[in-house]
């Protein structure tokens, strides 16, 4: 992201000290300076301002120790944030420098996605290929300790602070995983995270899958670039998954310019704030559907949040795909950036987010279509009954053009059941498309 001269609107999750993935943020808005008071409204009483001035005082002649007016003024602006809401806080500028690394996809950290709740540092996802997603770490796991000290729920910020640090150093992270009784110690070494964030495959020929791990300033070019180069090599598809599970979010631009990437047009997300700039809205305006209409399955869970939930609510929305999965994780309020003197900044919550139709999922989420247990499928390799011709010894070959891809299904369905049945439900689809597009016109007389 660059920083320009202008209040920038953010979708995030999670705090900006965080070491986790990046946040979620989006266009630049239309003015640096907030705007003027609501008419009307009033500032702090006097007798507010009294017991605030009162409290500075007495902290300062008999804390324990000796604190300086202006730490004692920048915890009093973090307290004040923090009291809003969990996204809403005070930047440093050692704060932007890292929200300009978390955008860009590059930093020195464990690769996780972490907020702040109820006290506690809570992992919301771990990204894909990175150290914390190697130790195990799940959607869900609380930070308990690190390295060897318990979290203080008073120092969040502190905490976060300390899971960055320089490539090759390590650090220890005590876990409680969800549904345990007892943490787990996790020692995972920092390294220089850079995401790529769009993987993709053929799962099956002519059927894609298609990955985000979450979205940054190359995600949209690099996903149109990996569709294209499938559909060059083995032709047009015949539907594909769209995998948004664990993903934390990124630019909102990023997000829309997925949606669009799969609609030939209508809205794609709005908001809606007390400030008439804060209401925006997003519609598709590309070059149209790079799958032509094929058929498209989204994945989803409990850690697809903020903008990954703008592509899932955008495509279930303009009814072009089916999600599958469990309800997404439900963060729909954006932020402003809001740029203060001596390079510091102000992250508030301006506005809530509505998908197509209307809906705020904020605290909510957003239901699939279908949703999936959490299941695992063991293959049973023991003797296995006659079921064929092909299954009998000495038996005779036939056509090898008239040979498919056998056994892989079952692969799948071992390594990963939810996309399994995805690739199921969008093969069943495709069925039916061309089944609707080879009937014959019905004449009516």
């Amino acid at each position: 992201m660059r920083l320009v001269p202008l209040a920038l609107i953010l979708l995030w999750f999670a705090p900006a000290a965080m070491a986790a993935a990046p946040p979620a943020v989006a266009a630049p808005a239309a003015s640096a300076a907030p705007a003027p008071a609501p008419a009307g409204s009033v500032g702090p009483s006097l007798a507010d301002i009294q017991t605030f001035t009162r409290v500075f005082e007495l902290v300062r002649q008999a804390y324990v120790d000796p604190v300086d007016d202006h730490t004692l003024m920048q915890s009093a602006i973090t307290g004040m944030l923090a009291g809003l809401d969990p996204h809403s806080e005070f930047l440093t500028r050692r704060g932007l420098d890292q929200l300009d690394e978390d955008t860009s996809g590059r930093y020195g950290g464990l690769g996780i996605e972490v907020a702040q709740v109820n006290g506690q540092l809570r992992i919301i996802a771990p990204i894909d290929g990175t150290p914390a997603a190697r130790a195990g770490m799940l959607p869900g796991d609380v930070i308990l300790g690190i390295n060897g000290k318990a979290v203080d729920p008073d120092a969040l910020n502190a905490a976060l602070d300390q899971l960055r640090g320089a490539p090759g150093t390590t650090i220890t992270l005590s876990v409680l995983h969800p549904q345990a009784s007892k943490p787990v110690d996790l020692t995972l070494t920092r390294e220089r995270i850079q995401i790529a964030s769009v993987h993709s495959r053929l799962l099956q020929p002519g059927y894609a899958y298609l990955r985000i791990s979450q979205f940054q300033d190359d995600t949209v070019a690099e996903l149109t670039r990996q569709i294209e180069a499938l559909q060059k090599k083995d032709g047009p598809l015949q539907g594909a998954v769209l995998d948004l599970r664990s993903n934390p979010g990124g630019l909102v631009t990023a997000a829309v310019g997925v949606a669009d990437d799969f609609l030939d047009g209508g809205t794609i997300v709005s908001t809606r704030g007390r400030l008439k700039q804060a209401d925006m809205t997003f519609a598709a305006q590309g070059g149209g559907d790079l799958l032509k209409g094929a058929p498209l399955v989204v994945l989803v869970d409990n850690g697809t949040a903020s903008a990954a939930e703008i592509v899932a609510g955008a495509l279930k929305d303009n009814r072009r795909a089916v999600l599958m999965g469990r309800r997404t994780f439900g963060k729909g309020s954006v932020q402003t950036v809001l740029p203060l003197p001596g390079g510091e900044a102000v992250k508030l919550t301006t506005a809530r987010y509505y998908t197509p139709d209307g809906g705020s999922i904020q605290a909510r989420g957003i239901e699939p279509d279908i949703r999936l247990a959490d299941a695992t499928v063991r293959l049973d390799r023991g003797p296995q009954l006659i079921q064929r011709e092909a299954d009998l010894p000495n038996h005779l070959a036939g056509d090898a053009s008239a040979g498919s891809a056998q056994g892989g299904e079952g692969k799948l369905a071992g390594d990963d059941y939810w996309l399994s049945e995805a690739l199921h439900v969008v093969q069943g689809l495709a069925v039916a498309r061309a089944a609707t597009a080879e009937r014959p016109a019905v004449r009516k007389r």
